[in-house]
């Protein structure tokens, strides 16, 4: 696929990005060279290959999941203006 001076143009237009005459031919070369690259990606036959997520075997490093604050619930709820069965009473917003 080779694109024009006009597709370069539009797509410049469509992209809200300022090129002016003497640029569009660098950008169409650099658009044409990418669009080459793709055609060829897509020539590669990938039947049967799974998709990966990520091109190498990695995994997050997860810490232990442990308690490291005490329960100040009750302190919290000394200074709440209303509280019913350990919740938070508060005033209705929504009808």
């Amino acid at each position: 696929m080779s694109l024009t001076h006009q597709d370069v143009a539009r797509i410049a237009k469509l992209a809200r990005i300022s090129v002016n005459d003497e640029e569009i031919a660098a950008v169409g070369e650099k658009l044409n060279n990418i669009f080459g690259l793709i055609e060829k990606m897509q020539a590669v036959n990938t039947d049967g290959i799974e998709p990966m997520a990520h091109p190498q075997d990695v995994s997050l490093r997860l810490r232990e999941d442990v308690v490291t604050q005490t329960n100040q619930r009750e302190a919290f709820q000394a200074v709440a203006p209303q509280v019913e069965k350990g919740l938070f009473l508060v005033p209705k917003v929504i009808e």
